[in-house]
């Protein structure tokens, strides 16, 4: 399969993001709806969460097993663990510390000479709070789909070529859920984002698989797809607290249960092609 025949699956793998957006748009959905949408987004992250980690901790414990082996350094092992919770913090902390920058900002124009409105100024800004959660999901799921890009490319750059196409397929329907995900809090919320608004959330959330693709297929660094691993754990653990906390101003604490129930199942379902794969 030809270099450019694997970089235009990869772009598919990324893109197939854009079949979830659409949720998005839904007109006034009704409250139990709406719990239901943030919850299963939230049971949806749980579980790409989880398996960001789990990925992102691999290389750390590889590192650990060679060095107790005599086989590696433990030099290695430590600077990839300070890697990884360096990724974690910043990916979790970054977020906490540009939303406060955001409010402050919005604060003090709303206090300004000529202040407006709340409403009118978010208008202007188009970042209301549900569309600032959203970005932060697309955020996260971009940075994790960049580390699926790097696998599906230095698979490809391996000649494992049946590999990465195994990957190609899991990816892309797990990323049609992921964009199911992005969208929910302005579901929740009863917002329309324009379809360029949501065209933006997937090109950030999507477009990133394809430049993972892209460089993987130069180069194989085991260090580069740790890293972004855990800045995308980070970002998503962020994301996931603050669903966590529209989901409880909603309430019906039920719905809210089964709809996370369901994300953390759809999560796990489209993950299972991959294991039924070989992968």
């Amino acid at each position: 399969m030809s270099t450019n025949q694997i970089l235009l699956l990869g772009a598919l793998a990324g893109f197939t993001i854009f079949l979830g957006l659409p949720a998005g748009r839904l007109r006034n959905p009704a409250m139990g709806l709406k719990a239901f949408l943030s919850a299963a987004a939230t049971g949806i992250l749980l579980f790409l969460f989880w398996d960001v980690l789990t990925a992102a901790v691999e290389p750390v414990e590889s590192a650990l097993t060679a060095a107790a082996a005599n086989e590696g350094a433990w030099s290695r092992v430590l600077a990839l663990g300070l890697l990884f919770i360096a990724g974690l913090a910043v990916g979790l902390l970054g977020l906490v510390y540009w939303e406060r920058l955001v409010a402050r900002r919005r604060a003090a124009a709303m206090l300004g000479p000529g202040a407006v409105s709340a409403v009118e100024m978010q208008h202007r800004q188009g970042l209301t709070p549900s569309r600032s959660l959203a970005l932060f999901i697309a955020v996260g799921i971009g940075l994790h789909n960049f580390a699926e890009g790097l696998a599906i490319g230095q698979s490809a750059a391996a000649g494992e070529v049946s590999l990465a196409l195994a990957l190609i397929v899991g990816f892309g329907l797990h990323n049609a859920t992921e964009g199911f995900g992005i969208v929910a809090p302005m579901a929740a919320e009863g917002e329309m984002p324009s379809w360029g608004f949501l065209l933006v959330l997937g090109l950030i959330g999507g477009g990133p698989t394809f430049v993972g693709t892209l460089i993987g297929q130069s180069f194989v660094n085991d260090t580069l797809y740790l890293a972004f691993l855990a800045l995308a754990a980070g970002s998503i653990l962020y994301v996931v607290i603050e669903l966590l906390g529209v989901a409880r101003k909603l309430g019906h604490k039920e719905i809210m249960t089964w709809g996370i129930i369901v994300g953390i199942v759809a999560g796990f379902a489209t993950d299972l092609i991959l294991v039924a794969a070989g992968v």
